[in-house]
């Protein structure tokens, strides 16, 4: 879906009042704003963590332990810890 939203002078653009209710927002929800190579990206809260969790899936193979906690705990058992 395409849509034109239009920029005011002081640089606030409005979303649809449909397009918002569809994406959960809410008066004084937050976006996250992506300059791309193609353009802008918006996305909510819960996409942008659903999409950092994609990306450490990919760069973790999935593996459980790939964490913080994870890397500590076969730190101290290389070290003998």
């Amino acid at each position: 879906m395409t849509l034109q939203v239009n920029i005011t002078a002081n640089g606030r653009m409005s979303l649809p009042a449909d397009v918002r209710k569809r994406l959960g927002l809410i008066s004084g929800g937050a976006v996250f704003l992506e300059e791309t190579d193609d353009g802008v990206v918006l996305r909510t809260a819960a996409q942008a963590v659903a999409r950092a969790q994609a990306l450490a899936k990919q760069y973790t193979g999935g593996q459980p332990d790939a964490g913080v906690e994870g890397f500590l705990a076969q730190r101290r058992e290389d070290s003998g810890e």
